[in-house]
């Protein structure tokens, strides 16, 4: 595929996908698995596990996963397009949203959509989380650290970043 119709099915995905970004585009992980790394094979899993992973270990927004994904794929342009593609729609439907919401504060509409969106972004990052597990966790010792982090977060208030220093341990050690 040349370069103009690489960035062109990027563009175009990764439009379409921020339809669907309820929730971040985060919650779109599963999808853009699926068309970067099984339909085209413009990475591997462990890159695209990878590339996720540093990017939400670095400071500044979490969407910049998607800047690295377009960058492995064409670079400088790559990047450039993916975060056009995947902020545009979704930003202007969100200002619309809250303007119409705005301009009426005592209807209802705005609360019932609010709830029903938040449970379809429960259930996309639960699907994003499986994508995530499912790429790396080709280890029992990787499962037990995924699962271990999932009841330490769901059951106690330990700090994230313990468990992020844990798992980057248990990485140095050769564990996962």
């Amino acid at each position: 595929m040349s370069s103009p119709n690489v960035l062109s099915s990027l563009l175009t995905h990764f439009l379409t996908l921020s339809f669907l970004a309820i929730g971040g585009a985060s919650t779109t992980i599963p999808d853009m698995h699926r068309f970067l790394v099984e339909s085209n094979a413009w990475m591997s899993d462990a890159q695209f596990s990878a590339m996720y992973a540093i990017s939400q270990a670095a400071p500044g927004p979490n969407i910049l996963f998607v800047a690295l994904f377009g960058w492995q794929v064409a670079g400088l342009a790559g990047a450039i397009v993916g975060m056009i593609g995947i902020c545009g729609p979704s930003s202007v439907i969100a200002l619309g949203f809250e303007y119409f919401a705005g301009r009426s504060p005592q209807a209802r509409w705005p609360g019932l959509i609010r709830r029903g969106l938040a449970t379809l972004t429960i259930g996309l990052l639960f699907s994003t989380g499986w994508i995530l597990a499912a790429s790396v966790d080709h280890r029992w010792t990787a499962v037990a650290v995924t699962v271990v982090t999932i009841v330490l977060m769901l059951k106690t208030k330990v700090h994230p970043l313990v468990l992020v220093a844990l798992g980057a341990g248990a990485g140095l050690m050769g564990l996962v």
